[in-house]
């Protein structure tokens, strides 16, 4: 099966240019059965990468535009009265899918985020009193734009912890820009319609092998000092949560193997902490003051931890 993941990826970043590492950790964490959320400026081509991969995968893909008066009904579906027949029927909502893009979802209030919160965790949602389960095979990605704070609601901790991976998109070099230029003014480049590398059954089945990668416990002492020291740390206010050093385990596990290696490396787990860790710290107020980063003290944190041989 690494064929086929090797080709889908070889096809993903055909598609999507100047982002090369956001693609391989957005992949490692669909693999590892994880949600994602994705902080970029506009234009960057967040909602592009989303739907991209979902054309790849060839799973059914749907978008909900998140506003603020936007009600969870209108994510989860709703119950109606037919009167032909004198019964209650369900009407689904968008969540019933495979991939799930929430596009700009701090956009949106806490009690319709909340909406989203059973599904990502246990991949079902309750109706009305009815609980309905979800597609084996079932991911969210949402996006936030970080420099429009007017009428937005930042996402609660709870939620923000439930997201495998925090991507932050940047703009793409000069030359990779001029390339996305120059496609889409060629007309080289569609937006839609690309031509599937594998099915939903292949991915399940790439998803299977991916827990059989090697995870010694050397390894695994190694995370759980990672995310431990950011309890610890002065630097940080509030530190990570055991479901943060399982995230770093599976994504590190998807990262070996979309690497090509049956057995999980340390270089693997610093590959990966920093996204998995960004959104669950929150920075000590004086560290904020002198102007540090959350990447910046993971960085320095992972960098003082002993790696096992």
């Amino acid at each position: 099966m690494r064929n086929e993941l090797t080709s889908l990826l070889n096809k993903y970043e055909e598609r999507i240019i100047g982002q090369n590492t956001n693609l391989k950790l957005l992949l490692s964490a669909i693999l590892a059965g994880g949600h994602v959320l994705i902080e970029g400026v506009p234009g960057t081509g967040k909602t592009q990468m989303i739907r991209t991969l979902s054309n790849l995968l060839g799973g059914s893909f749907n978008r909900i535009q998140f506003t603020p008066d936007l009600l969870p009904s209108d994510i989860t579906g709703s119950t109606i009265f037919n009167m032909k027949d004198s019964s209650f029927q369900m009407l689904k909502g968008p969540i019933f899918t495979n991939i799930l893009l929430a596009d700009e979802i701090n956009r949106t209030p806490a009690k319709t985020q909340a909406a989203l919160l059973e599904a990502m965790e246990e991949k079902q949602v309750t109706i009305q009193g009815e609980t309905y389960p979800l597609s084996e095979v079932f991911f969210v990605v949402a996006t936030q734009n970080p420099i429009e704070f007017e009428g937005t609601y930042p996402l609660p901790e709870a939620q923000q912890d439930r997201f495998l991976f925090k991507l932050q998109m940047d703009f793409p070099t000069f030359d990779e820009e001029t390339m996305v230029l120059k496609q889409v003014l060629d007309k080289s480049y569609e937006t839609t319609n690309e031509e599937k590398v594998m099915d939903i059954e292949q991915f399940v089945a790439i998803r299977n092998e991916i827990e059989q990668i090697t995870l010694n416990d050397d390894i695994m002492d190694y995370i759980m000092k990672i995310v431990r020291k950011t309890r610890e740390s002065e630097s940080i206010r509030f530190g990570a949560s055991t479901r943060a050093a399982i995230s770093i385990g599976k994504a590190a596990r998807a990262w070996a193997y979309i690497t090509g290696r049956d057995y999980v490396t340390p270089d693997d787990i610093k590959m990966v902490a920093r996204p998995g860790l960004r959104h669950r710290i929150q920075l000590s107020p004086h560290v904020e003051l002198e102007g540090a980063t959350v990447d910046q003290i993971i960085q320095e944190l992972v960098g003082s931890i002993p790696v096992p041989r």
